[in-house]
Parts: structure tokens; sequence; C-alpha cells
């Protein structure tokens, strides 16, 4: 997986519980925080863990 640009909107494989499969990247660095566009909650990932989560990545464009 290339490097995910701070603005970006990441799909995940799974839904968040509210049912939304889009995120947004909020803060990039040593950890990943991700804000959900459905329901607004912000969760911090290691790369490693975005990377097994993320289907594709794209701008709100996009997806």
């Amino acid at each position: 997986m290339a490097l995910i640009e701070l603005g970006a909107v990441v799909e995940t494989k799974k839904p968040h519980p509210c049912g939304g499969r889009n995120w947004e990247v909020v803060r990039t660095g040593a950890d990943y925080k991700i804000k959900c566009l459905t329901c607004g909650r912000v969760v911090m990932l290691t790369p490693d863990e975005l990377k097994k989560r993320v289907k594709r990545v794209g701008k709100k464009e996009d997806l």
C-alpha cells in the first residue's frame, strides 16, 4: 500500500457499526487518525492495522 495522504478517503473491508464504510484521514504520522464519514467517530490506527482494514483509497469525489 502506498502512503495514504492527509484528506484521503479510505473504504474499509468491513462496515463500522453505524453502517458506514468510508473514512477520512485527518492525521498522519506514526499513527493514522481516521474519521467515519457517516457518524463522525474518530479512530487511531497504526499503519499495519490500517493496511489490513482498507479496501480502497481515493478522494471524496471518487467514493
